[in-house]
């Protein structure tokens, strides 16, 4: 039975996660998902799988408008694997209610504790403790596998309450204000125009004016613009210079690049 993965990535982790099942389920097509302005999805196998970053605790506002955008079917399976750092919180739960808002259901959900993106509390973990993520990362993405192909039904991961409650609360009161907060995004002087930023942005946020980027507050905090400026010029508020970049190692520019939709 063929599955459609539908992914979202920032720094490559998610891509990685969506090729890593893909090979584990075979028969099976990866597919960057549109954002907003983009027509309705009609997926049209029984198998559907959304794989996408946890921001603020939360589903990020493009998956929202994504699976909102997206025609469902009771019949088919739908599964969901939440990249998160290590607190997905009740970012599964959100999309369960999201699809059952449809008259689906999510039949399974999965939390893929993967290496952190988000610079400002801090640079990319040393190598050695990237790789022992990527190793049980893998490991839970193969008995994932064989859910998916058995299509079982079961309970969303979750943390735990006091994860789900509080940092729920915190989610709520981000959440409108997510696109505007790309305020704190400033290249420094080491910019070369070399346009990456513009190119990578899934949202296309990024426009370069007299040689430098300028954000258009339609942000999705993804940090790709960040993380993947070669000269690490690129800097949120006042305390990420000097900070290590993170991008998942076994994902290439050209990687990234092809998944932004034109």
């Amino acid at each position: 039975m063929k599955t459609s993965l539908y992914f979202y990535t920032g720094t490559g982790n998610s891509l990685w996660t969506a090729r890593k099942l893909a090979e584990h389920l075979g028969n099976t097509e990866l597919i960057p998902m549109t954002f907003r302005g983009y027509g309705p999805i009609n997926p049209k196998q029984d198998n559907i799988g959304i794989i996408f970053p946890v921001h603020i605790w939360g589903l990020p506002p493009l998956v929202i408008d994504f699976v909102n955008r997206m025609g469902v079917d009771p019949s088919k399976y739908y599964f969901a694997l939440a990249v998160n750092a290590g607190q997905v919180a009740a970012t599964l739960l959100q999309l369960k209610k999201l699809l059952l808002s449809k008259n689906s259901d999510l039949c399974a959900g999965f939390s893929m504790n993967m290496p952190s993106n988000y610079i400002p509390w801090g640079g990319a973990i040393a190598q050695e403790k990237q790789q022992i993520k990527f190793s049980a990362a893998e490991e839970k993405i193969s008995r994932i596998a064989a859910m998916v192909r058995a299509r079982k039904n079961i309970p969303s991961e979750k943390g735990p309450l006091w994860q789900n409650i509080i940092f729920s609360f915190f989610y709520r009161k981000s959440f409108p204000h997510i696109h505007k907060m790309d305020k704190s995004f400033w290249a420094d002087d080491k910019c070369n125009t070399c346009r990456i930023c513009e190119k990578i942005c899934p949202v296309h946020n990024i426009l370069i004016s007299a040689g430098r980027p300028v954000w258009q507050h339609h942000c999705e905090q993804c940090f790709a613009c960040l993380q993947w400026c070669p000269e690490e010029s690129i800097q949120y508020g006042k305390n990420t210079k000097g900070k290590k970049r993170y991008r998942h190692p076994e994902i290439k520019l050209q990687d990234m690049l092809a998944c932004v939709i034109k």
